[in-house]
């Protein structure tokens, strides 16, 4: 909702300088892919890499209870024919709470994930954007507009290129700090 109204407010104001042709030939307006920019820039193979080395160990033990309830539900599978009541119902026990506790433990790490990628794409998106006011006020644009909502721009005006430029010595050295 906000991002229309301030669509609506760059188009109208693009508009009414447009109308205006004298001032129209001295404008200066570029256009963003932001999503690119995001997508591209060093700072997001950081971010990922940050993630990665974050969330991986706690990947890896639930790749290993996966990998001991498999072997649970084999040997289940394999000798349920001939294990005594008792051990076949505590094995059977095992198994399902082994696959209440996996599914809760993989829940945990989704919405642990999905929350810290969130704030990371976040800092990168604010980033990303401040970078390009700069880019607009160095090069002195009077507007720069950022998609999705661009209908149609030339490449004459998209300036994605010249700010992702700008990003790549702004790149942290190593993983993203929190």
């Amino acid at each position: 909702m906000m991002g229309s109204k301030i669509w609506l407010a760059a188009a109208i104001a693009v508009a009414g300088i447009a109308s205006n042709a004298a001032n129209a030939q001295n404008l200066k307006i570029g256009v963003i892919n932001v999503a690119r920019l995001i997508e591209q820039s060093p700072q997001s193979a950081s971010v990922t890499k940050a993630l990665q080395d974050e969330f991986g160990p706690r990947q890896r033990d639930i790749t290993a209870m996966q990998q001991r309830l498999q072997t649970q539900q084999e040997t289940f599978q394999r000798d349920a024919p001939v294990m005594g009541e008792a051990e076949r119902l505590t094995l059977e026990r095992q198994i399902r709470d082994g696959q209440r506790e996996l599914e809760r433990t993989q829940n945990v790490y989704l919405e642990d994930l999905n929350l810290r990628r969130n704030e990371e794409l976040g800092k990168l998106q604010r980033d990303v954007l401040q970078k390009a006011q700069e880019y607009a006020r160095a090069q002195k644009f009077d507007l720069l507009l950022a998609d999705p909502n661009i209908i149609f721009a030339s490449t004459a005006v998209d300036v994605t290129e010249a700010v992702l430029a700008i990003l790549k010595p702004a790149a942290p050295a190593s993983g993203s700090s929190r």
